[in-house]
């Protein structure tokens, strides 16, 4: 495996983390009554087992996040936490199961995610369309975004998602094209960006994401939001990489708020309809607004306006 640069050695200073990434923690009734039920009923949020820093906003706001298809990856990104290896058997049952947990739950807006699935002949295809189809069955009122992987390509798999018809369709860049290979192994910077254009080929409402702080550079972040919307890219989310473990790629540096903000207006300026950008922004953040068409950008008008 290649190893970013770093420029500083010590760990210590490395992954001091300063105080704008702190969070407030999570408070509220409504949070209080899905913590209370995923801790009843055993559920499975990717929420938890990521350790996002914004759980108690998100469930607080009715919205959460559940992976499918197990907790087992086939690919060895180098910045995720997810385990590799061999995947156990597919769970035929997994999509009632998804619906039923979102039903008690009582959530509005949900985010189904899932592990590459590279093992199988249809990438976990099926799977993702009956979860879809089942989550909208036993809840007609929630709006739904599936952060799918990328089927390696395979135009069969991704039209499967398509034809269930989420609200929003979302397949994470994660970093610049320069930095794909240590990043994301077995990923292509270029495919990646084909899948999203598939997606909108196919009448889809996309998104996609950006981790910062791998050592990628200003001018390069710039280059993947054109390359982004070039592609029919909606809605882009960009935070801050956070190292999972001491075995994950290391954090390069941490990036400044004011740099996000930066990021923003460029990806409004180049005609981005919904820009999500911070330290601690994360794909699923405040994702019930990145249904809504023209939102963000309203909001970035009017801001500019007042």
């Amino acid at each position: 495996m290649q190893e970013l640069p770093i420029v500083n050695v010590d760990t210590e200073t490395r992954i001091k983390k300063p105080d704008w990434l702190r969070v407030k923690l999570p408070i509220g009734e409504s949070y209080k009554h899905v913590r209370g039920l995923v801790d009843k009923h055993k559920l499975h949020t990717i929420c938890e087992s990521g350790n996002c820093p914004n759980m108690g906003e998100c469930w607080g706001e009715g919205t959460a996040t559940f992976m499918i298809l197990g907790n087992i990856c086939t690919r060895s990104c180098q910045f995720c936490a997810v385990a590799t290896g061999r995947p156990k058997p597919v769970e035929w049952d997994e999509p009632q199961r998804v619906a039923e947990a979102i039903h008690l739950m009582k959530v509005k807006h949900a985010v189904i995610t899932s592990v590459d699935r590279d093992e199988l002949p249809d990438g976990g295809s099926i799977i993702w369309y009956n979860t879809i189809h089942a989550v909208k069955q036993l809840n007609p009122d929630t709006t739904l975004e599936t952060l799918i992987p990328d089927f390696k390509g395979h135009k069969d798999e991704i039209q499967r998602v398509i034809d269930a018809a989420p609200e929003v369709v979302s397949h994470n860049i994660e970093t610049v094209e320069r930095l794909t290979r240590q990043v994301r192994i077995q990923a292509k910077y270029w495919r990646s960006m084909e899948v999203i254009r598939t997606l909108k080929e196919g009448g889809m409402r996309t998104k996609s994401g950006i981790m910062l702080g791998l050592g990628e550079e200003k001018k390069e972040v710039m280059q993947t939001l054109r390359d982004l919307k070039a592609n029919g890219c909606d809605v882009v989310t960009i935070g801050q990489y956070l190292q999972p473990t001491k075995k994950h790629l290391p954090v390069h540096r941490f990036v400044h708020p004011d740099e996000f903000a930066e990021f923003r207006e460029y990806g409004y300026e180049i005609g981005l309809d919904y820009v999500e950008s911070g330290p601690l922004v994360r794909s699923s953040y405040h994702s019930e607004k990145h249904v809504i068409p023209n939102y963000g950008r309203d909001q970035w008008l009017a801001q500019k306006q007042a």
